[in-house]
Order: C-alpha cells, then structure tokens, then sequence
C-alpha cells in the first residue's frame, strides 16, 4: 500500500511503493488489452483533472483513467475558471474539496503548489507536472515500459539527452530509476544541464557517444521552447545538428535498446523521424503505459483512502 495520500513526487516515495505501482499497472493493463475498461473500482469516487498548463497525453490520461474504473470525472481548465477572476490556488482547492472529491491530478507552472495544495485539501493530490520540479506519473510509465521490454529495471543503463535543466520528467526518471537500481546517464548542452545534478545520482555526460554506449534505453527530451528565455543555444536547426540523436549514434547502444520520449516530439531535432518511428521505439507504447499506470495510482490511492481517511 502506497503510504501518503499524494503523489506529488518520487523523491520521497520508497522503492518498495514504486515496485507496488508498476505491479499494479501491469494488472491494469492487462485489463485494457482484454478489453475491459469499466472495471468499477473507482464506483462512487470523483475525479478532477486541474490544468494550469496545456496537455493532451497527460490530462487525457488522467480522465481516461478515472473513466476506464468508474469514477466521475471533471476537467478544470485554469483558462476558463475562476483563476481568471483572481482566485488563488488554495481557495480553488478548498472549493473544489468542499464539493466532497477524491482526487485531484494538477498540472502547474510553479514548483511546489501540487504540494500546497495537497497541504489544504482532503482529496489526494497527483502531481501531473509542477514546472522544472517533477512530473512522477511520466517517470513511472517510463519504468513500466523499461521493465516491460527488458524485464528488470535494476543494472540498465538509461541516456537522457536533451533540454534537462528545464525537464521534470528528467528529474523524476533520475530518482526512480536510482531507486530501482538503474544507472542514468544525461547528455545536453552546458546552458541546458543543471549545475550539480550529479549530486542527485546522474552521471554527467561529456559527450553523447559516452552517454549512448551500451545503454538499454535511450530517451530523447523535447525542447521546452516555452520555458526558455532565450539564448541557451543559437537556433533549432544548430541543436538538431550537434545534439540531436541519429540513426548512426544507436549503433553504439545495446543490441536490444529502444527509444523513449515523453512527447511531445520535434521531429528531427530530438530524434530522426526514423528513430520515432522504428521498430526500436517504444513512444507510442509509453502512452498505453501511461494510463496502466494512472489507473494504477487512482486504484492505490483508493486502497489508501479506504483504510487511513
């Protein structure tokens, strides 16, 4: 059983609960694939998906989720509520508990407020994306997919290349997989490399040749144009030339590696097309994991709910 109300991260969540997750979305899955999508587990419970920033794989995830195990579910969109008028966050939380809700999935720009808000609430709160902080859910479909393919976690060797100081899916997969016994080597650009993340257990990278060799994984990361104020690197042309990932560069990998990617991708300036859309790439794989393992966490926090609130 997981031990808190919320996910808000991995940093502070146990080896033994992430094993639990990725147990549980294998049964999930294993449901999607039978067909079966209205398993009720989630009957009577409510769902708000709270969206400060614009998603499709996420949120839809989320609401697809709680749908496929019989939850009600409502889509807020910060846009269209009563954000606009200048209500902050905790009074749309306490607005939103007082309608009696069991969960809610937020996505926001600043670091830290799934965690406030998780601090003012009833509901469970999962942290579906807190600005450069972490993004747990898309580091678990990562793990689901990894352990899916190779049947283990523990002693794979997983590349991260790309816009990592900017990127909380980097940062959530590091403390996981550390967690899990996998090692992670990351690649980027200087301006595009946190200071110190070799602190946190990455191994920094000062070519992607060294980054690639032998990896079991090799994950791309999207450049986050929109959080960027500018001048990290000349052009997207130049970074897709001296960064991006070729064909050739999977020569160096395991003879059995994929290729991941959160998405959205930049075709051909994180990845070759070839290398999307090849029989190595798990990308679109990663997004059926994603709802096993959202439908895992809601059944989990369910179990939580039930035996502790």
């Amino acid at each position: 059983m997981l031990k808190k109300k919320d996910l808000l991260g991995l940093y502070h969540v146990s080896a033994e609960e992430i094993v639990e997750i990725l147990n549980r979305a294998e049964d999930m899955k294993a449901l999607l694939l039978a067909g079966r999508k209205a398993e009720k587990l989630l009957s009577g419970s409510a769902l708000i998906t709270l969206f400060y920033e614009n998603s499709t794989r996420t949120r839809t995830s989320f609401e697809l989720a709680g749908k496929y195990l019989g939850a009600s579910e409502v889509n807020v969109s910060a846009s269209s509520s009563s954000v606009q008028k200048g209500e902050t966050l905790i009074d749309t939380g306490k607005t939103l508990d007082a309608m009696k809700i069991d969960f809610i999935a937020i996505r926001h720009p600043l670091a830290g407020a799934p965690a406030l808000l998780a601090a003012n609430v009833g509901a469970s709160v999962i942290n579906a994306g807190d600005g450069m902080n972490e993004h747990p859910t898309q580091a678990l479909l990562d793990m689901f997919s990894m352990r899916e393919k190779f049947g283990r976690i523990e002693g794979l060797k997983v590349a991260i290349l790309g816009d990592i100081k900017h990127s909380r899916v980097a940062k959530s997969n590091l403390f996981g997989l550390g967690k899990l016994g996998a090692e992670v080597y990351m690649y980027a650009p200087a301006t595009l490399m946190p200071k110190e993340i070799e602190k946190l257990g990455a191994h920094v990278c000062k070519s992607m040749e060294e980054a690639i060799e032998g990896a079991h994984c090799v994950m791309g990361l999207r450049i986050q144009l929109e959080r960027q104020k500018g001048g990290l690197f000349p052009s997207l042309s130049e970074y897709s030339r001296y960064y991006g990932v070729k064909d050739e560069m999977l020569r160096l990998a395991d003879k059995d590696a994929i290729i991941m990617h959160p998405g959205p991708v930049n075709r051909g300036t994180e990845l070759t097309p070839s290398l999307i859309d090849g029989d190595r790439s798990v990308i679109c794989e990663q997004v059926t994991n994603g709802l096993s393992v959202r439908m895992a966490v809601l059944s989990l926090l369910k179990e939580y709910r039930e035996k502790n609130l």
